[in-house]
Parts: C-alpha cells; sequence; structure tokens
C-alpha cells in the first residue's frame, strides 16, 4: 500500500484479523447446531440415553470444535508478525476463511457416518485438513515472500512458515492412511492437533534441530579440515626427512 504509514498499515492488518476473527467465531458456532438436533428424537428415550446414543455427534463436535480452534491460533499468531496487508493478500486468507466456514459440513459428515462408514467419513474430514494446510501455508508464504513481515522478524517468520509446509506432506499421508486403518489415523491426527495447538514451541523445536545439525555440520567440517592439514603436516614431514 503506497503513500501511507506504518500505522496505517497496520490499522489495515488489524482490520482483516478482526474481520477474520468473527469468521472463526462464527464457524464455530455452527458446529453445535448438530448437537441441538439431538434434543429432537423420534423416540421417546430418556435424555441420558439419547445423548449416548448419539455419543458420534458430542465426538464429532470436540474435534471440529478443536480444528477450528487450533487453525485461530496459528491464524492469530501468524498476524502477529504481519506488518501490513494487500489486495492478493485478502484473497489468499479469504481461502482460509472459506476453508474455516466449510468445517462444519464435513464435522456434520463426520458425526452422522462414523459408525456406518468411518474410513470415508475420517477421509473426507481429512481432506478438510489437507486444505487447512494449504491455506495457512499459502499465508505465510505470501506474507514472507511479498515483504509484509517486518525485516527483524524475517528469520524467525521463514522458520514459522516452514511448519505449515511440513502440515502439507503429513496432512496428504494421513488421509492416504485413513484408508488403510482407521485408528492409525485417528492417532496420526490427534498428534497433529497436539503439534498445533502451540504453534510458536513447535517452530522453536524445528530451528533447534536445525541448529543442531549444523552445529554438527559446522564440528565434522573444523574436524575435517584438522585431520587434512595433519595429513598435509605429516606429509611435508616426509618429504622434508627424504630430502635430506
Amino acid at each position: 500500500m503506497k503513500g501511507t504509514t506504518k500505522s496505517d498499515q497496520k490499522k489495515e492488518s488489524a482490520r482483516v484479523e478482526l474481520f477474520s476473527d468473527g469468521v472463526f467465531a462464527i464457524a464455530i458456532t455452527l458446529l453445535v447446531l448438530d448437537l441441538i438436533q439431538i434434543l429432537h428424537p423420534e423416540t421417546e428415550d430418556d435424555l441420558l440415553t439419547v445423548c449416548l446414543h448419539h455419543w458420534q455427534s458430542f465426538l464429532a463436535f470436540f474435534i471440529g470444535f478443536t480444528t477450528i480452534l487450533v487453525c485461530w491460533i496459528n491464524h492469530h499468531v501468524a498476524f502477529e508478525f504481519i506488518q501490513k496487508v494487500d489486495t492478493k493478500f485478502m484473497w489468499v486468507n479469504g481461502f482460509l476463511l472459506f476453508v474455516v466456514t466449510l468445517t462444519p459440513f464435513p464435522t456434520a459428515i463426520l458425526a452422522e457416518y462414523l459408525q456406518k462408514e468411518s474410513t470415508v467419513a475420517l477421509a473426507v474430514f481429512g481432506f478438510n485438513y489437507i486444505l487447512i494446510s494449504f491455506a495457512a501455508n499459502g499465508i505465510c508464504t505470501y506474507a514472507y515472500n511479498h515483504q509484509l513481515v517486518s525485516d527483524e522478524d524475517r528469520v524467525y517468520f521463514n522458520s514459522y512458515r516452514q511448519i505449515y509446509r511440513y502440515g502439507i506432506y503429513y496432512t496428504i499421508v494421513v488421509f492416504f492412511i485413513c484408508f488403510i486403518s482407521t485408528w492409525v489415523a485417528v492417532f496420526l491426527y490427534i498428534l497433529l492437533f497436539a503439534a498445533f495447538a502451540a504453534p510458536k514451541e513447535l517452530t522453536a523445536r524445528l530451528e533447534n534441530l536445525r541448529t543442531g545439525k549444523k552445529s554438527k555440520s559446522a564440528i565434522n567440517k573444523a574436524q575435517q579440515v584438522d585431520e587434512n592439514e595433519n595429513d598435509l603436516a605429516g606429509h611435508t614431514s616426509n618429504e622434508m626427512e627424504q630430502g635430506s
């Protein structure tokens, strides 16, 4: 945005985040509508029996709620570093909001078909995770490549955006695992929740792994240089002895 101050740019960024927060709030509220339908059973069973009979609806609500909540946390963390926005970024951000508002639909499928067709139901929900991963990666990659992040935060933000690129690979692999083993896929999705529930900590761990690898590589190179120097010194010494 040319001709605007940093304060104006930050206001525009805050407006986009505020609008996004509203969409997240609406999407997470829509999830409860499926539970309200339970209160209108076709049988004369008591309330406890009805609730126990629809346990999959409560499970799906919890999974859907957690999914949107984790998305919001990651979106919020990303906007801690995004200082300005442009029109194209709004469209990229809009794609994430589109996927978030779509989440109640695969959640409803999961609730309705978890017992009937668990493999397909989980795969449909898993495909939604793939879309979320692409959308989150798109936001961070666009912000990084188009200088929407301050210079002092670019190094860290580059590491931060890498977790979403790995997330794409992870969700695609787990999607296919859904057709092999439902329970293994569920376990892997739980790990995904746990990892992305704290994106800053996940970024720090990946950064530590990278730093550790670089340190080991530097140590190995230094040792190799020392060995080469020692070999060269020994070879030179032998030549001098032979010459004398």
